[in-house]
């Protein structure tokens, strides 16, 4: 059998193989159709799709392109996944095949890792998609009250009263920013009986509706959380928890820490809350996509953002020591000490030049020319990375949605094909998250669109050359 010769037709390619090669991975789908011939036609058609006993020939209805690069495992010992296949697909034809995920080069698993984490991504939000629109009759009167009250304060997208309140809370969180800025001004600010500034009360009656706007907002979003630690610890909602607290914080030391210490130090406190006002702003990118997609960007740029800041540390270093020991010979020098030189460094090298300290010898002009030349090579050369990192989150964020929406669609399509009523209330029965990920009933039938889900469903498929993947 070492020395046998089998010709595989593959979507119309026929190619020659030997005995001898194939065997080298006898577990592999080819090497069983070199020792399949004397086990009869029903070990033969239980390995390939057709056979010409002719001419020795099996046929397979397969992908060819990705054929191809399988089969390099038998003569390089690794496999090389070509540009443009689906990973998920050339995953489905190595199992097919029989030929181990392990042959599958690094940077190709790197390319299979990432579509299955797209894949997930688009199964989780079909799943909250599909959540909404399920209503559980087993259910307690409280459960579905808390789920709506989630519903109409986490996901504007459900309903248009939804889309209201989302709205009404971007309004109080720019009102009671503008409220804080405007407050600080002197010509609105009222002088109280003891001759201290103070806030105009109509700024602060207002300062009072957002603040309570914001605490209803939070009480109820943490009443109806189906995960109550999850959602205190979560980074939005300790944001949102730092934007009310100094408030309450502040009104308890006004009214009852003046018993407890002196009045200048219960000031001193309020000052310093009223201060932490400014995270409210950060309550902005809960909603709005875009600041979520720049966080999201910096946080996958801590590389790149680390070798700026190393740059520019360096950079710090040198030229200030450089810029303290010219500028030493000049008898009206502003560089006291290297230590306070930094924060010239800092200045020349990121372009700002304040000019409240400038060098003013020959020498240490020449230096601060190339030191903010140098500054503006270390910022640039890291920004076009950040930059892809944002604009390939954004792409693929909307690329994800659409994807969604279009698996629901056809999972819809499918659902009203398989009954005579095709009634969108199709969608209402499905099963509840099991073990291996969330699965549905036969009432919604698995949809063979691009994307291709495999966790919606426990049934394995397998796609042909004839089915398309983008």
């Amino acid at each position: 059998s070492e020395e046998m010769e089998i010709v595989v037709n593959v979507g119309g390619v026929r190619q020659v193989f030997y005995g001898d090669n194939l065997n080298q991975y006898p577990e592999t789908r080819l090497a069983e159709l070199v020792n399949c011939l004397s086990g009869g036609y029903d070990s033969i058609f239980s390995l390939c799709d057709d056979y010409d006993p002719g001419k020795r020939e099996f046929y397979f209805d397969r992908d060819p392109d990705a054929f191809k690069c399988i089969i390099d495992v038998y003569y390089f010992g690794e496999i090389h996944m070509k540009k443009g296949i689906c990973p998920i697909c050339f995953k489905n034809e190595m199992e097919f095949w029989k030929v181990d995920l392990k042959f599958l080069d690094d940077c190709c698993k790197a390319h299979l890792s990432e579509k299955k984490e797209e894949l997930e991504e688009i199964a989780r939000r079909v799943q909250l998609i599909l959540d909404d629109l399920g209503v559980d009759a087993s259910e307690s009167r409280w459960k579905r009250c808390q789920k709506c009250i989630w519903k109409f304060l986490e996901k504007p997208e459900s309903s248009y009263p939804a889309r209201v309140i989302a709205v009404l809370s971007f309004l109080f969180i720019l009102i009671s920013s503008v409220v804080m800025c405007v407050g600080t001004i002197p010509d609105l600010q009222v002088v109280d009986a003891e001759g201290n500034r103070m806030e105009h009360p109509t700024l602060d009656s207002i300062e009072t509706a957002c603040i309570g706007w914001f605490t209803m907002e939070y009480v109820l979003r943490l009443i109806s959380s189906p995960n109550k630690l999850h959602f205190a610890l979560s980074f939005m909602n300790i944001v949102d928890v730092l934007a009310i607290l100094p408030f309450y914080v502040s009104l308890t030391l006004t009214h009852l820490g003046a018993k407890l210490m002196e009045l200048s130090n219960v000031q001193q406190a309020v000052q310093a809350l009223r201060i932490m006002r400014i995270a409210r702003i950060f309550k902005l990118a809960r909603h709005s996509s875009g600041l979520q997609t720049l966080t999201y960007a910096l946080k996958r740029s801590f590389k790149e953002l680390g070798l700026l800041l190393m740059y520019l540390a360096v950079g710090i270093f040198v030229f200030s020591a450089l810029g303290y020991t010219m500028e030493q010979s000049h008898p009206e020098t502003l560089f006291k000490s290297i230590p306070q030189s930094f924060w010239w460094a800092i200045i020349t090298m990121t372009t700002v030049g304040y000019g409240d300290i400038y060098p003013k010898t020959t020498l240490g002009k020449l230096n601060a020319a190339i030191s903010f030349l140098c500054g503006v090579i270390a910022i640039a050369l890291p920004i076009h990375p950040i930059i892809n990192n944002f604009v390939r989150y954004y792409n693929k964020q909307r690329v994800l949605e659409t994807a969604a929406k279009h698996e629901l669609e056809l999972m819809e399509l499918n659902s009203a094909e398989g009954k005579a009523t095709g009634s969108r209330n199709e969608l209402e029965d499905f099963s509840r998250e099991g073990k291996d990920g969330p699965f549905y009933s036969s009432r919604i039938k698995v949809s063979h669109s691009d994307t291709f889900i495999h966790l919606l469903s426990e049934e394995k498929h397998y796609r042909t050359r004839l089915q398309s993947c983008k």
